[in-house]
């Protein structure tokens, strides 16, 4: 376990918090995200599992629940209005019934043509470089390990 790293001033000063910018960034993306979704029917959630399933489809529940970081709690009611929503259809493995794959439909394939346009229309309204972006990608990536590998050698 790592011993805590002291910090000059005042550590408690709102604006120096990882946490307190982390959360007013993803609000503020995920309105991007939203108006942009809207028009193809997703919700953010339901458009980070279409991305993992124009990836690879079909997919084993659990695979997505990895893929996602997503409990099963959370991921069930987001693919079952996606299954309503004509998007996914749920498909028992005849190898074993207990486990379940998720496949795109026509529909839900079809609507990868309209999503290409989301990366793009991002970049564009939140006004950065993509090389910023790629790096904030790279910076978040490892401090979302990193808090893995602490929450991991907590338990």
């Amino acid at each position: 376990m790592s011993s805590a790293v002291e910090i000059e001033g005042n550590p408690l000063l709102l604006e120096r918090q990882v946490c307190f910018a982390l959360a007013v960034a993803n609000r503020s993306v995920l309105r991007i995200y939203r108006r942009l979704l809207d028009p193809l029917g997703l919700t953010h959630p339901q458009y980070l599992v279409m991305l993992a399933l124009w990836e690879t489809s079909p997919r084993a529940v659990k695979d997505l629940g990895q893929a996602l970081q997503l409990d099963s709690a959370t991921l069930s009611p987001l693919l079952k209005r996606l299954e309503t929503n004509g998007l996914v259809a749920r498909q028992r493995r005849g190898d074993d019934e207990r486990n379940v794959d998720i496949a795109l439909t026509d529909s839900g394939a079809a609507l990868r043509e309209q999503a290409l346009a989301i990366p793009g229309a991002v970049v564009a309204a939140l006004g950065v470089e993509l090389a910023d972006l790629e790096e904030l990608h790279g910076v978040l990536t490892k401090i979302n390990a990193a808090a893995l590998r602490a929450e991991a050698a907590a338990v």
